[in-house]
């Protein structure tokens, strides 16, 4: 454009001098205006680009749990109630056996709410009659113990049946499980497996992550006979 318009003033500047020297003048400001534009241009191109990139610039990543993610909905259930347990599973298990005489443990789990954990016990007597024992998981104490409304007499024979061939007391079992993977036990329970073989399932607690990991452990010879790590 620039090009164009001195073209233009050096051809008319043949034919008249001091009209040619006006219109040099004139060439000249605008060349200085075209100019000044110009660097405007430049600057405004500038700082667009400096806009776009704080634009693009990706926000700095958020902390996440251990192991790389962010804990589940079970993970995080697991994190906030096992370290509010202050009694642990044996002691609990051991006076819930006490508050029913001549009973015998069949399971225990570890249950919120948060603010009041406490453990759930189930102790039976040798002819499979059931009784529940809810242990403060904070100060050790027990309530009332409560008959099993829900049983009938194919219940009581099956339970019986597996307390006689449970040779192996719960913590044997637990011991078993937890020389495997080191961690908080937040429950055990007799029960039986596809093969009908009579086992302690054992769910334990890693603290690092708070997976659990259920071992199933044969109530008769402590063989772990399965093993599942529970990542959800």
């Amino acid at each position: 454009m620039v090009t164009n318009r001195n073209e233009a003033v050096f051809g008319r500047r043949r034919s008249s001098v001091s009209r040619g020297a006006g219109l040099m003048c004139a060439a000249l400001a605008a060349g200085a205006l075209l100019t000044g534009c110009g660097d405007g241009g430049d600057d405004d191109r500038a700082a667009d680009s400096s806009t776009a990139q704080a634009v693009q610039k990706p926000a700095a990543p958020t902390s996440t749990a251990s192991g790389g993610g962010s804990l589940t909905e079970d993970q995080s259930e697991r994190k906030d109630l096992i370290p509010k347990g202050k009694v642990g599973y044996d002691k609990a298990l051991s006076t819930a056996v006490k508050a029913v005489d001549k009973s015998k443990p069949v399971s225990i789990e570890l249950k919120g709410p948060v603010a009041k954990p406490s453990w759930h016990a189930e102790v039976a007597t040798a002819d499979g009659t059931e009784h529940t024992v809810r242990v403060d998981a904070v100060t050790g104490k027990a309530d009332e113990p409560q008959a099993k409304k829900d049983q009938d007499a194919d219940d009581k024979r099956e339970l019986a049946d597996w307390l006689k061939k449970a040779t192996v007391p719960p913590e044997q079992a637990v011991k078993t499980a937890t020389d495997k993977t080191k961690g908080t036990v937040s429950s055990v329970e007799l029960d039986d497996n596809d093969k009908k073989a009579v086992i302690w399932s054992v769910d334990v607690v890693t603290t690092d992550d708070w997976n659990k990991t259920t071992f199933d452990v044969d109530a008769a010879n402590r063989k772990i006979l399965r093993e599942h790590v529970d990542r959800d």
